[in-house]
């Protein structure tokens, strides 16, 4: 039985703290910066690990999990450099935000593929040559793609009114 693993913020802070010094120094001398290190990118990995098991993402395929993710910890590893010491010393929920919205931008993204395949799909039973086959399981798809359609239009439509 493997052990759990936690993350300690302090250490985590430490290793920010080294990681921002070397980064400044070697902006400074115009050199390549430096390596993130390992255990910041493990740090990432389980933030992100275990913010997916959280009931608000817990509800998704493996598939759509996998791509939520990796979004999350491309974004997290791209903010490493962003990390400023002087405005927070909590790197943990300065990750872990990261990661929650890019799971969530990656959830808005598949909404949005959902309703373009369900709008097409729409289209074609309306405009279809396949109408004559049209029984009851197929209507009753077409009520459930016609609301997913009306619930996504709508929240876009407040979106856009808001703006």
């Amino acid at each position: 039985m493997t052990k759990p693993v936690y993350l300690n913020n302090k250490y985590l802070y430490g290793l920010m703290l080294h990681y921002r010094t070397q980064l400044l120094e070697t902006r400074e001398k115009e050199l390549k910066p430096p390596k993130i290190p390992d255990e910041v990118g493990k740090a990432i990995f389980l933030i992100c690990s275990n913010l997916i098991k959280k009931p608000n993402f817990s509800g998704y395929s493996s598939q759509y999990k996998e791509e939520m993710m990796s979004d999350a910890m491309v974004d997290c590893v791209s903010a490493v450099d962003n990390f400023n010491p002087d405005k927070s010393n909590n790197p943990f929920a300065y990750f872990t935000q990261i990661a929650a919205n890019a799971f969530i931008r990656r959830i808005q993204k598949e909404k949005k593929q959902q309703y373009i395949k369900l709008k097409n799909y729409e289209s074609t039973m309306v405009f279809g040559e396949n109408f004559d086959y049209f029984d009851q399981s197929q209507h009753q798809f077409n009520e459930i793609t016609s609301e997913s359609i009306r619930d996504y239009e709508n929240k876009y439509l407040i979106k856009k009114d808001k703006k």
